[in-house]
């Protein structure tokens, strides 16, 4: 009879992993809807759980003394590929986990492709010829790698794909330029065949994409369902600690851009990557939400070209808009991404209604926000804009959510307003609250330091900044703003006054 309810198969929400005794159609815990699934007991018994009678078993490895523990065991390992490797923190540890989730499209593959290759052919080595090159040709096409002699240090990729055939993945490798010699690739959805695969080639580095299409037939339920995905993440992850191998694995996501699945996985797993993108442009951020290896802040860009994805070493460059002469209506923000500051435009138009109903539209920003910023806007000029149409964009496909960037919405609205430019070299920072008080802002030396480096010398922010800043290069100018009233009345004599540019 104990043995018969030990086989019962119990049920879990897919959301929160709350346990339930039989199937419902809402989680009593989370309140999600069609979340509970079928999950075979044995998965849910804990990692630690003991014999019967709780008797102690043998232990696998002694305790140590923490000054005793050999840090070198977690070397880093570059790929080669700079800004993959900033995210992870520097470069791959041996056994680590990573998890890489994402919208359908958006490169996931194409991006663990130029991953594996880079690794491939050398890491390091790699890192340092793709550096020589764009030094050499700094042209936006992609700089092949194959065929380049691979010096020190060749190591083995396995590249597993259960959601194409590897003819496909080598047409994209070829197309992009990711075809070294040691790039395995391998079309398995069998969880044995994968880990023969490794047993076999023993890869420096190993790729799964993506784990919900792998499935291990001694377990009950579907491929890519809560008792499979979990099953296979944790055979994967004791298969990369023990071997003391890189795992990357990919992970699909949800319509709320989380990892599909149950949430035990991100828990699982050392590391999880998101990357995201606009299908409406070329730009993708790769962005780090775990990280037991470094830091879980970090931000990294590429830009989607018909040759594969690019590394974005300056992107406040695709943020600006370039033009000879300033107009109306825009405003250079320093807004922060992860521990990376990145210069945005942001632009506004105020019309006249054609309608009873004026519009408002809002595209890369807060809606919320930037309502509340035409309302702090509207009272501090003391002009009506409640009749008016009003319209404010980031260039560039920039989402800007942070409160940083609330004085160049401000001045932006307020240049469309008086018809009349700001400054080309003014920038401006800074958090604007209902009150219009211009509010200090996280990480000013970093923006403050951004915004020189680009060549502006006349930057607005915050009082108590100059304190935070310190000393900056001689002819750039910080001027502090306390209010947006006084702020607002001397900056329409700065861009209605000719004479006063600079």
């Amino acid at each position: 009879m104990a043995t018969s309810r030990a086989r019962r198969p119990t049920y879990a929400c897919t959301a929160c992993g709350a346990e339930h005794p039989r199937w419902a159609g809402r989680c009593s815990q989370c309140q999600g809807w069609g979340t509970v699934e079928e999950v075979p007991a044995g998965l849910l018994a804990p990692a630690g759980a003991t014999g019967a009678g709780g008797a102690a078993r043998a232990l696998s490895r002694p305790a140590q003394r923490v000054a005793d523990v050999d840090e070198t065991r977690t070397r880093r390992d570059p790929t080669g590929l700079g800004e993959f490797d900033r995210v992870v923190g520097g470069g791959l540890v041996p056994g680590q986990v990573v998890l890489l989730a994402g919208e359908p499209g958006v490169g996931k593959s194409t991006l663990l492709l130029e991953v594996a290759h880079r690794c491939a052919v050398g890491g390091a080595a790699a890192a340092a010829r793709a550096a020589a090159l764009a030094l050499a040709a700094p042209s936006p096409g992609r700089r092949r790698l194959a065929g380049v002699p691979t010096g020190e240090d060749p190591r083995t990729v396995l590249y597993v794909t259960g959601e194409e055939s590897a003819e496909q993945v080598a047409v994209r490798a070829r197309r992009t330029g990711a075809d070294a010699h040691g790039l395995l690739v391998a079309d398995e959805q069998d969880l044995h065949a994968l880990l023969a695969h490794v047993e076999q080639h023993e890869p420096d580095l190993v790729v799964v994409d993506s784990v919900q299409t792998v499935s291990d037939p001694d377990v009950d339920g579907r491929a890519g369902g809560t008792s499979q995905v979990q099953h296979v993440t944790q055979v994967l992850t004791r298969m990369a600690k023990s071997r003391r191998v890189p795992l990357l694995l990919v992970g699909q996501s949800t319509k709320e851009s989380s990892v599909a699945g149950p949430r035990s996985l991100e828990h699982l797993v050392d590391t999880v990557l998101t990357f995201e993108g606009d299908r409406h442009t070329s730009l993708r951020l790769l962005r780090a939400t775990k990280n037991r290896f470094g830091p879980a802040d970090e931000v990294a860009c590429f830009e989607q070209t018909d040759g594969g994805l690019r590394e974005v070493h300056d992107p406040s460059e695709l943020f600006r808009g370039t033009r000879e002469h300033p107009v109306p209506g825009t405003c250079v923000a320093v807004a922060v991404e992860g521990r990376r500051a990145l210069l945005a435009e942001v632009q506004a138009l105020v019309a006249k209604a054609a309608s009873p109903n004026p519009r408002r539209g809002v595209t890369g920003l807060d809606a919320s926000r930037t309502a509340m910023l035409v309302a702090v806007t509207e009272r501090a000029m003391g002009r009506r804009l409640a009749d008016k149409d009003v319209f404010v964009a980031t260039v560039g496909g920039a989402r800007l959510g942070e409160p940083g960037t609330d004085l160049a919405v401000v001045l932006a609205l307020a240049s469309a307003v008086w018809e009349a430019p700001l400054p080309d070299d003014v920038i401006a920072v800074g958090e604007v609250a209902l009150s219009g008080d211009i509010r200090p802002v996280a990480m000013v030396a970093q923006r403050v330091q951004e915004a020189v480096r680009l060549g502006y010398r006349r930057i607005l922010v915050p009082s108590g900044t100059s304190a935070r800043v310190g000393s900056v290069p001689s002819g750039v100018s910080l001027r502090e703003l306390s209010h947006l009233g006084p702020a607002l009345s001397s900056l329409e004599k700065l861009a209605r006054g000719p004479e006063e540019r600079a």
